[in-house]
């Protein structure tokens, strides 16, 4: 689940034109208050309440165009419904539990109304030990709640593959719901619901999902989250 999205570069060239006078040249007059060039309108900053979206290469819309992913699809919902919240995209292709872990403290540096947190799909793919998995999610929710006032939180629950055997899956998608009772989180009960093994909703490798698949995993997230807001 590792994707890279270039970042083009490109160069600005300044020119500068010095022109030589002859004799001595009268003063410029000053510009008149209507000669003056109007200062610049400063952007409004935007004060909406921050849905942060933190996850692996399914928030951040591996294959698609990021307007295509499930979190700008989740920003739609919230424009149409009349409620004030600004989306952020925190999804990091390839990215383990103890990775998300590992950026709370920058990702929260800004206040943030509510945290939705979709780890643990490339912990299962390695066949992490589940008790990592689970140490890692709650020092995520610790880190949060750290904030004053400390941030509504939606848990969005993965399943590990069975090439590790019924036992290891059994372990690892009973952390979610522990989890998400222990810290008071709306846990969404299978993020890839309804999209899951459908070839028609996922891409070649049958792992991420199509912008149709990412139209089934905004609705399997907003009809938990719509109820917080």
């Amino acid at each position: 689940m590792i994707s890279a999205i270039p970042a083009p570069a490109r160069l600005a060239l300044v020119c500068l034109a010095v022109a030589a006078c002859r004799g001595a040249a009268r003063p410029e007059p000053a510009p008149t208050a209507a000669a003056r060039p109007a200062p610049a309108a400063s952007t409004p900053a935007d004060d909406r309440p921050v849905i942060l979206f933190v996850g692996t290469s399914l928030t951040a819309g591996y294959g698609l165009d990021p307007a295509e992913a499930f979190p700008a699809l989740v920003q739609q919902k919230l424009d149409a419904a009349g409620l004030r919240y600004r989306v952020v995209n925190a999804g990091v292709s390839g990215e383990t539990s103890a990775g998300a872990r590992r950026r709370m403290r920058w990702l929260l540096r800004q206040p943030v109304a509510v945290l939705v947190l979709e780890t643990g799909a490339n912990d299962g793919l390695r066949g992490q030990e589940p008790e990592a998995t689970r140490g890692n999610v709650q020092a995520i929710f610790d880190e949060a709640r750290r904030q004053r006032p400390p941030p509504r939180l939606v848990l969005a629950a993965m399943e590990a593959l069975p090439n590790y055997g019924e036992e290891y899956r059994r372990r690892f998608r009973a952390i979610y719901p522990a989890l998400a009772k222990a810290n008071g989180a709306a846990l969404v009960p299978f993020l890839l619901d309804g999209v899951a093994g459908d070839p028609s909703l996922n891409q070649a490798d049958g792992i991420h999902p199509t912008a149709r698949g990412h139209e089934r995993l905004a609705e399997n997230v907003w009809k938990v989250l719509r109820p917080l807001l």
